[in-house]
């Protein structure tokens, strides 16, 4: 395997040194090996860096010899297992060591003697997902996270060794009140949320289908122990079939976006200089209706340029990435006003830098919203009154708000294919003929958000506008 090398920084003369081993192949992967091998430096220096004899040494230390071919051959195997499951970028320094350590010691993996707690068990779902391509690294963080709650659970309630067998319907449903209460523990607990950020610490009741996300996490996990039979039945299913759905419930207000008429508000309204930033990059964002990772990783390298001198963005969505079986890209046509910001700024908005907290982007997007008066009222329920409650827009400001009014301006825009009459919305008849090429929904995305046609040239200059 190329780029398999001895590591030997050290500034010591003589004496022993524990030998680490440097994989590189490629620009995309440079990893490291930290071994229990302890070698003498005289000893090492009659090697080459690739752990083979340098040419005419007969005398060595052949104990040495043994191990450093017994390392890389783990870490050869290691690495070509790792390259079969997944992108070799995607390795990481701790995914590389456990599974070097699985190839040389094999005993230790063969059967599990002890029965893994809960906790453990866990965690070991979680790294063998990402491992296998199950989850990906957004999900991990979120699996993560219930793993940090669920411990801070078990450990108020003296549970920490409890088997996954042993964890029943009642503990499931302690979990989730726990759950919905946890802001209450902070000040309880001190010592248990010592290491919580306290931007991340609970500060009030989470809402349901928060909680019922977490729980539907949990599902999974127990799910899988199931199909592996490590356990005969879930504690989701011993809650019965009408207490577990009103358990993971979730609910959701319609969805919350400007007209067409508040984002042209938003893009004619002068606003301070504290807001310019957000106002340009919001109108962007509402302009490709991208979420918001998407959103943060878009470069000028996403930007072309068609033959019929129509800019459009190119991308892979992150969310959708693993099912996206032939990694088809989303196709998005630049409107005349997002031609102007994308060449100000190139992409390059530092206010992308924090998107939540109190000073992120999704609070300037409600300041930006207050400051344009976009105050219409939105209905939104409120769980614990149970009653509809009413808000300004500007209120419920966030960049989820762009992709929204993305949606609603551009579906409003093409129902009028069935304007005529000729045909009832939703008609096979109509579907069949009305596949949209890149210029029909650049003309149509330009009427929705009332922008001028237009064609540029390679380089992004405007050769003709309407």
């Amino acid at each position: 395997m190329k780029g398999l090398t001895l590591f030997r920084r050290t500034t010591k003369s003589e004496g022993t040194i524990k030998l680490r081993f440097r994989l590189r192949d490629g620009r995309g992967v440079d990893l490291y090996h930290k071994s229990e091998i302890k070698a003498d430096l005289k000893d090492l220096s009659k090697f080459e860096d690739d752990g083979e004899l340098r040419p005419k040494v007969s005398i060595y230390n052949h104990e040495l010899k043994e191990k450093i071919d017994k390392e890389i051959k783990a870490i050869e195997s290691a690495y070509i297992e790792l390259c079969g499951k997944m992108d070799k970028s995607l390795i990481t320094a701790e995914l590389f060591e456990e599974t070097i350590s699985r190839h040389l010691h094999p005993e230790d993996y063969i059967a599990i003697t002890k029965e893994e707690t809960l906790l453990e068990r866990y965690s070991r779902f979680i790294k063998e997902g990402f491992r296998d391509g199950t989850f990906a690294e957004k999900r991990v963080l979120q699996y993560n996270g219930l793993y940090k709650e669920l411990k801070r659970y078990l450990a108020i309630h003296h549970q920490t060794s409890i088997l996954p067998k042993h964890f029943t319907a009642d503990d499931l449903m302690e979990l989730r009140i726990f759950l919905f209460e946890e802001y209450k523990y902070v000040s309880k607990y001190p010592s248990l949320y010592a290491d919580v950020k306290e931007q991340c610490l609970p500060t009030k009741e989470r809402a349901q289908n928060t909680v019922a996300i977490k729980l539907r996490m949990l599902q999974a996990f127990y799910t899988e122990l199931e199909e592996r039979d490590e356990i005969e039945v879930s504690p989701f299913r011993k809650l019965g079939r009408n207490r577990r759905k009103a358990v993971m419930k979730e609910s959701y207000d319609a969805p919350i976006y400007l007209l067409q008429e508040e984002l042209l508000k938003v893009m004619s309204t002068e606003v301070p200089e504290t807001l310019q930033e957000t106002k340009e990059c919001f109108l962007l964002q509402c302009a490709f209706g991208s979420r918001i990772e998407d959103f943060k990783a878009l470069s000028m390298d996403k930007v072309t340029v068609s033959t019929d001198g129509i800019p459009y963005l190119r991308y892979l969505p992150q969310k959708t990435l693993k099912s996206n079986e032939h990694k088809d890209e989303v196709e998005i046509p630049i409107v005349r006003y997002a031609l102007d910001i994308i060449k100000k700024w190139q992409f390059n908005f530092p206010i992308l830098k924090y998107v939540t907290g109190k000073s992120g982007y999704n609070v300037k997007i409600r300041k930006l919203l207050e400051y344009c008066q976009i105050d219409r009222e939105v209905r939104i329920f409120d769980e614990k009154s149970s009653e509809n409650i009413y808000n300004p827009l500007y209120s419920m400001g966030s960049s989820k708000i762009c992709r929204k009014t993305h949606i609603d301006m551009l579906t409003k825009v093409q129902v009028n294919m069935y304007v005529s009459g000729h045909h009832k919305e939703g008609s096979n008849a109509v579907k069949h003929y009305s596949s949209l090429s890149l210029k029909d929904r650049f003309i149509l995305m330009s009427a929705a958000y009332k922008q001028p046609l237009y064609k540029v040239d390679k380089e992004l200059n405007i050769i003709e506008e309407a």
